[in-house]
């Protein structure tokens, strides 16, 4: 069933503003008596926002790039700079003075990549600090905890890297929105891409992650493989940060199989990839096949760190600093005229996100989360890369095109070692809400917050 677009009609109130029957978490309340919803900026001249990334853990590298590109947005949010991709979005309300003429401030946390203290370091940033939207994250179940975190405290939550179909499927929340990509559109575009690189008749083994960002993932690439003819030999998790992988890669040598799939992020990727091509997987022969590995998802960072194992290995990502258009090539020269480097997918959908914060807050009129979830439910726009996008209103998943990447066989620097081998039009990875991949969950009502 299609989900009412936010209006004023739906702004919670008082204790009911948990999106559930009963009163709001104590400590969220503070200095809430005169305020009009949670961590209302009021009369002062700036407004805080949350940054939680990891900053150690084995997606230290995503989290340490994230926290560049929502460093430069405030920047550009607030008047300084080139202003980056203020000048190529489309439509855009924003002035580059602030958010609502308030100077944009930052607080930031360290998700470690666990649950528990991505929600800790939230809380506090909603409680003590003051923050109005919390943005962040490069784990899935990160993301799916602090989402729901924000949910129960009343404010916006705008995820960063997260891929697991659950995000926006069984987990989505009113007050949470998604730029990145899923799993499911991983599958879609890399299947026809994968049948004609390799055939029909393939036996593939995979590694996952053992959360909910490798189960859905994992999901959905066997579906997409099954689909086009490959049998799918064994699926086995993996500990996440297990660092040494051999344990796990020994039994593929011996299985049959003649494909890889590495449903593997950030460290344990360049960890897992690095010694299966060290086992000798790649001089392999089976079935009458050359043995091929497959990473589902990847990230630049992850493809520089695993060095010339990438090399011929399709995977996707959400998007590529090589890209044309005009909004990737501004965030580009803005990024490395900063930093010196271009940046991640991860860095692109960060800073991305805090814009598309600041823009709703604009169009809104207000910092009030309700006002601002109706701002961004079904809004379209353009100049952000990847061409015309759509933050779907039933679920809150952004909507434009995928890439599909191959690790480059002769790269020009140690930063070109990925090549955009298709992109992938919209169409092909749209999908129906009630997708049997995102079955189940409830966007719920909007949250306020204790007022």
């Amino acid at each position: 069933m299609k989900q009412p677009k936010i209006n004023r009609r739906d702004v919670l109130k008082g204790g009911a503003a948990l999106g559930l029957a009963g009163a709001a978490p104590m400590f969220f309340t503070r200095n809430a008596y005169a305020a009009s919803y949670l961590n209302d900026p009021g009369n002062a001249a700036t407004v805080t926002l949350g940054f939680n990334v990891p900053q150690t853990g084995a997606y230290a590298d995503e989290g340490a790039d994230e926290l560049r590109a929502y460093e430069l947005a405030v920047q550009h949010i607030n008047g300084e700079g080139d202003g980056g991709m203020l000048n190529t979005m489309q439509p855009s309300a924003l002035k580059g003075n602030g958010i609502l003429g308030k100077k944009v401030e930052y607080v930031t946390g360290d998700t470690q990549t666990k649950s528990d203290a991505a929600r800790a370091s939230a809380k506090r940033m909603i409680e003590k600090d003051g923050a109005v939207m919390i943005t962040g994250g490069s784990s899935s179940g990160v993301a799916i905890a602090v989402q729901g975190l924000c949910q129960e405290a009343g404010v916006i939550f705008m995820a960063g890297l997260t891929h697991s179909n659950d995000t926006t499927g069984k987990d989505k929340r009113r007050n949470g929105f998604r730029h990145f990509f899923n799993g499911y559109m991983s599958g879609q575009a890399l299947g026809p891409v994968l049948e004609k690189a390799y055939g029909k008749e393939r036996n593939a083994y995979h590694l996952t992650a053992d959360y909910t960002w490798g189960w859905t993932q994992e999901a959905s690439i066997k579906a997409s493989t099954e689909n086009i003819g490959w049998k799918t030999n064994n699926t086995v998790k993996t500990p996440v940060g297990a660092g040494d992988f051999s344990q796990y890669i020994t039994p593929v040598l011996n299985s049959g199989a003649d494909t890889l799939i590495l449903n593997h992020y950030g460290k344990d990727m360049i960890n897992s990839l690095t010694q299966a091509v060290q086992f000798g997987l790649r001089d392999k022969n089976v079935n009458g096949n050359d043995f091929v590995i497959v990473v589902p998802l990847y990230s630049r960072l992850m493809a520089q760190g695993a060095g010339e194992n990438v090399k011929g290995i399709f995977g996707s990502t959400n998007w590529h600093w090589s890209l044309p258009d005009e909004g990737s090539q501004a965030f580009v020269k803005s990024f490395g005229q900063a930093y010196g480097f271009p940046p991640s997918q991860a860095a692109h959908t960060c800073y991305v996100q805090a814009l598309l914060y600041a823009d709703a807050c604009e169009r809104a009129g207000t910092f009030m989360p309700c006002e601002v979830v109706g701002a961004l439910e079904g809004h379209k726009f353009d100049g952000m890369g990847n061409g015309p996008t759509e933050y779907r209103a039933e679920d809150h998943q952004c909507f434009k095109d995928v890439l599909v990447v191959k690790g480059k066989e002769n790269p020009s620097s140690q930063f070109d070692v990925l090549e955009v081998v298709e992109v992938t039009p919209r169409a092909q990875v749209e999908y129906a809400p009630d997708n049997e991949f995102f079955a189940g969950g409830d966007l719920g009502p909007c949250n306020n917050g204790s007022a």
